[in-house]
């Protein structure tokens, strides 16, 4: 339960560092949009990294070669889908979701709201983490596709910042 051999010990201890200077290395070539944090499509690339690392270091039956082979495809297969994404709205459209705006001048957007699976009390936490009491306070709170809660405590006249955000004109309802 405890310890199984030595053979085992000396694995992790020799693969382990192996591995994670390999997963490293395709990190640093793929550059930093590999590992940033921008949308769920990332977010299960993230997981299956570490997943494949943890493998590579604890299972026995997976040869180091063959896991580093199946970290830079995972890398790969990353690079190349952001690489499109850059170039085509197409693979753009389906690999990343767009913001949603939860709330505008100081109104909720329930149906939005409704769709993203938000409560008021998500909205009002992400107030007070900027330091508001009040939904009036706050230009707009938007839903970013990272799943973070940006609040927007005040819009220029030329609204840069809600640039790619819909803006449901109906569907609002007073808070």
């Amino acid at each position: 339960m405890f310890f199984d051999t030595w053979h085992g010990l000396i694995r992790v201890l020799v693969v382990g560092p192996l591995a994670y200077l390999a997963l490293i290395l395709f990190l640093r070539i793929s550059g930093k949009r590999t590992l940033t944090k921008l949308n769920a499509f990332d977010f299960v690339v993230t997981v299956a990294l570490g997943s494949t690392l943890s493998s590579i270091v604890l299972t026995k039956s997976v040869a180091l070669l063959e896991g580093v082979l199946a970290l830079a495809t995972l890398i790969g297969l990353q690079f190349l889908i952001t690489w499109s994404s850059v170039r085509s709205p197409r693979v753009k459209a389906l690999i990343k979701s767009e913001p949603t705006l939860l709330a505008h001048d100081g109104r909720l957007v329930e149906g939005a709201m409704r769709r993203q699976r938000m409560t008021r009390d998500d909205v009002l936490a992400a107030l007070r983490s900027e330091g508001l009491d009040d939904l009036s306070q706050a230009a707009a709170v938007v839903l970013e596709t990272d799943g973070s809660i940006s609040v927007l405590k005040a819009l220029s006249g030329r609204g840069d910042g809600l640039n790619g955000v819909a803006r449901p004109e109906t569907d609002r309802s007073r808070s």
